[in-house]
């Protein structure tokens, strides 16, 4: 198993597209708004390839922590309606709700907390891009 570095900020995954005479790859803004990604960064990008085989498992372990094999190959979000998690709020939406991430980068929104709390959620909505939850326990301030 490859080891990941702390330093990572994201992972997800994605397809290279061609413009004209350059290849780009696309971040969803989901993924970076509210998060501590910004355009005044510079970043290093890694590519995994996606073949067949032990390099899609390779490539699907290193994308999820999860442990339902279902969910690494279809590409599904990581949570699923009526799961209760433990997160920690990183950020704070537009709307004032806190924004917290769990595998490869997924966002789950939970209102009524604030950046660093603790706290159980139970998602209550799965969307593509984003979750929405409920804290289920009263959320711990760091």
């Amino acid at each position: 198993m490859t080891e990941i570095p702390n330093s990572l900020r994201l992972l997800y995954e994605t397809t290279l597209e061609k413009h004209d005479d350059k290849y780009t790859i696309s971040i969803p803004k989901e993924i970076v708004d509210g998060s501590s990604l910004t355009t005044d960064d510079v970043y290093r990008v890694a590519l995994l390839a996606s073949t067949n085989g032990a390099q899609d498992e390779a490539a699907s372990d290193l994308a999820t922590n999860d442990s339902d094999p279902d969910r690494h190959d279809t590409g599904a979000p990581p949570v699923e309606e009526g799961e209760v998690r433990s997160v920690t709020i990183d950020t704070l939406g537009d709307q004032g709700d806190g924004i917290a991430k769990v595998e490869r980068g997924f966002i789950v929104i939970v209102p009524g907390t604030q950046p660093g709390d603790k706290a159980d959620v139970e998602i209550t909505d799965v969307k593509n891009s984003v979750a929405f939850a409920e804290p289920v326990t009263e959320p711990e301030v760091r």
